[in-house]
């Protein structure tokens, strides 16, 4: 356990050293998202009756900035430490895989939930959205955070240098989240594109996100409960199994 604590204090440590980097710059990103798509579309675009579209976006923006910054958390840690070569003091200690996996998981859900909370603080600013279904939003943020984190130690495993996780970034993360309903509703979509959403679960971790602050969703949150849920089971025993082998980390 003393081992697990000091792995996890040390997750903690290294993004909140650097916390202007890692906690305040996505913040104002995403202020910047919602001072420019809340001024051009406030007042033509009305995604739920009687929500503006501003408390639309805060919820999207909120949990799509969680997505991203519990993805780079894991990722960026386990490549920098690859990269470095220090790696080999993390896996030369009695801490198991087990261990290893859920301090990775516990920091970057921490850092994703401070990031959150910054932008929805923020967010009041503009309009005072408060929580219809609390225990869904805290549900879905925290699975949510989860998977993305889970993500993140899949592709720094993968990743043997920053090009190759730079391009993982590029080309799954943020399509993933730019396309999964943040700034928009999927039933304002042509209907081929609609069942291309189905197929994205970050759609699934958003719209439940949103129900949980608005009380209203795209689908039923039970559904996006099911999908998240089993899409994060499935993501965990895969890290998991290649933690166990030591892919890429010892060999």
């Amino acid at each position: 356990m003393k081992g697990f604590l000091t792995l996890l204090e040390k997750e903690l440590r290294r993004f909140w050293k650097v916390s202007v980097q890692t906690v305040a710059a996505p913040v104002l990103t995403a202020l910047l998202y919602l001072l420019i798509f809340s001024h051009v579309l406030e007042d033509h675009v009305e995604v739920y009756p009687g929500v503006s579209y501003a408390a639309f976006l805060i919820p999207g923006l909120v949990i799509m900035t969680m997505l991203q910054n519990a993805f780079a958390n894991s990722a960026s840690s386990l490549i920098q430490s690859k990269m470095s070569g220090n790696i080999v003091f993390v896996l030369l200690t009695p801490i198991t895989y087990r261990q290893f996996f859920l301090a990775y998981t516990l920091a970057s859900v921490i850092r994703a939930i401070a990031v959150g909370a910054g932008v929805w603080l923020v967010g009041l600013y503009f309009v005072a959205v408060a929580p219809a279904e609390p225990l869904w939003l805290i549900l879905f943020a925290l699975l949510g955070a989860a998977l993305a984190a889970n993500i993140g130690m899949l592709a720094g495993i993968w990743s043997e240098n920053w090009d190759q996780m730079a391009a993982f970034q590029n080309f799954v993360i943020m399509p993933l989240t730019f396309l999964s309903g943040v700034f928009y509703s999927i039933h304002s979509l042509p209907e081929f594109w609609q069942r291309v959403s189905w197929f994205n679960p970050f759609f699934y971790m958003i719209d439940g996100f949103r129900y949980g602050f608005l009380g209203v969703a795209d689908v039923d949150p039970w559904l996006s409960l099911a999908i998240v849920g089993g899409c994060g089971l499935a993501l965990s025993l895969a890290t998991l199994a290649l933690l166990k082998s030591g892919y890429k980390l010892r060999h």
